[in-house]
C-alpha cells in the first residue's frame, strides 16, 4: 500500500487507497491527482484537493499519435475519471488512472466504435417516466439494453420510475413496479416522485456511497430526479410537451456532483440512441432465464427454432417464457455480434494502416542512410 494520504477535498468525491495506489507513480513527477468532472471539447473541469481547474486534454492524444496508436474514443477523458494533472500556467492531463468500470454504449458514427458515458461508476440509475400509466409505455426492449450496457459496465443497476404522483392508484402502480421487475431481474426497482418526495430517501440511501450515473431517455425527469437527490435547483429542468410526453434535453454535459447523504452523482444528457457495446455479459444477467434454459438444451449449439429437446421452444409453449422476451433477446444479441464482428474488421483495418505506416518509415529511414 502506498503512504499517500488521500486528498480531503477529493475523499467526497469518491478518492480511496486504490485511487491512492493508482496515483503513486505520478507522484514522484509532481503530478497532481484530479478527478475529471466535465469534459469540453479539448479540455475539461478536475477536482483537485485545492479546488476545480480547467485542463487541457491535448496532451493524451498527442502521446496516442508519438505512439502510433489509432484514436480511440475509449481512451477519452470522460466524466468519472481519475486524472495524473501536470501544473502550471495552464494545467494539463498527463495520464488517466485505469478505471474500475465503464459505462460504455456504440458511439453515433459510420465506425464501429466505443463510447465511454461515464467512468468508475459503482450504480447506474435507469430512470423510467411514469407519465404514461400503461406497462406497454414504459418501453420494455429501451429498458432491457440499458440493463444489458448497466451490467456489463461493472456497475450496479437501479430502475427508477420516475412522476410515480400522476399514477393515483396504488394497485396501478404496484403492477408498474411488479412488470418492470419481470423486464429487470436482479435489479432493484423503485418508485419515486420528485414532487412529492415519495421514494426519493430510499434512493438516496442506495446511492450513499460509490458513484452513481443517472440515465434515461429526455423527459424521463433526470434532471428533477437529480435536484430532489441534491437538495437543491442545481440541474435546470424543462416542461414535458403535453402532446407527446417528450422533454427537452435539459442537461447537455456530464457533471459529477456531491449527494448530501454521501456519494456522488453524474447526470447525463437524454440518450436518443444506445447502441450496444461488449454487452455479452449483461445480455445473460438481464435475460438470465432464457439462459438457464438454453442450458438445459438437449445441443449445446441449439438455436431455439425447432430442434429436438429445446428447453426455451417448450418453455414457450407452456407459457413459462413471454414470446417478446425471446424476440428481444434475439434482437440485441444479433445487435451485438454484429458489432463485435465490425470492430474485429475495423481493428485489422488499423493494424494494417499501421504496418504500411511503419513499413513506409523504416523505407525512408533506409533511404535516408544510403543517401548519407
Amino acid at each position: 500500500m502506498t503512504d499517500l494520504p488521500a486528498p480531503r477535498r477529493l475523499a467526497a468525491y469518491g478518492w480511496d487507497e486504490a485511487a491512492a495506489d493508482a496515483f503513486a507513480p505520478y507522484e514522484s513527477e509532481g503530478l497532481i491527482p484530479a478527478r475529471i468532472t466535465r469534459v469540453d471539447r479539448g479540455s475539461c473541469i478536475a477536482l483537485t484537493d485545492a479546488g476545480p481547474v480547467r485542463a487541457t486534454t491535448a496532451r493524451l492524444a498527442a502521446a496516442d499519435r508519438a505512439a502510433g496508436r489509432t484514436a480511440d474514443l475509449t481512451r477519452l477523458p470522460c466524466t468519472g475519471d481519475w486524472a495524473a494533472l501536470e501544473p502550471g500556467e495552464r494545467f494539463a492531463v498527463r495520464a488517466l488512472l485505469p478505471r474500475r468500470t465503464a459505462f460504455l454504449r456504440s458511439a453515433s458514427s459510420k465506425r464501429s466504435e466505443g463510447q465511454v458515458i461515464a467512468a468508475n461508476v459503482d450504480h447506474a440509475v435507469i430512470a423510467v417516466s411514469l407519465a404514461a400509466t400503461r406497462a406497454a409505455d414504459i418501453g420494455p426492449a429501451r429498458l432491457e439494453r440499458l440493463l444489458s450496457l448497466a451490467w456489463s459496465s461493472g456497475a450496479q443497476p437501479l430502475v427508477a420510475l420516475t412522476k410515480a404522483d400522476l399514477v393515483e392508484d396504488p394497485v396501478v402502480l404496484g403492477h408498474l413496479v411488479a412488470d418492470t421487475e419481470e423486464v429487470a431481474p436482479g435489479t432493484a426497482v423503485l418508485a419515486v416522485s420528485a414532487a412529492t418526495g415519495a421514494g426519493v430517501p430510499q434512493l438516496a440511501a442506495a446511492l450513499s456511497t460509490g458513484t452513481s450515473v443517472l440515465l434515461g431517455a429526455s423527459g424521463a425527469g433526470k434532471s428533477t430526479l437529480a435536484n430532489a437527490l441534491l437538495g437543491d435547483g442545481v440541474q435546470r429542468v424543462h416542461e414535458v410537451r403535453d402532446a407527446d410526453g417528450k422533454g427537452r434535453h435539459t442537461t447537455v454535459s456530464r457533471d459529477l456532483l456531491p449527494l448530501p447523504g454521501g456519494g456522488v452523482l453524474i447526470d447525463t444528457p437524454g440518450l436518443r440512441g444506445v447502441g450496444l457495446w461488449e454487452a455479452d455479459d449483461g445480455l445473460g444477467q438481464v435475460f438470465a432465464e432464457i439462459e438457464e434454459l438454453a442450458a438445459r438444451c438437449r445441443f449445446h449449439d441449439c438455436t431455439h427454432t425447432a430442434e429436438p429437446g429445446c428447453a426455451v421452444v417448450a418453455a414457450l409453449e407452456n407459457g413459462e417464457l413471454h414470446p417478446r422476451r425471446l424476440e428481444s433477446y434475439r434482437k440485441l444479441q444479433r445487435e451485438n455480434a454484429r458489432i463485435a464482428a465490425r470492430t474485429d474488421l475495423r481493428v485489422q483495418a488499423d493494424r494494417r494502416r499501421d504496418w504500411k505506416r511503419r513499413d513506409a518509415a523504416d523505407r525512408e529511414a533506409r533511404a535516408r542512410k544510403g543517401r548519407g
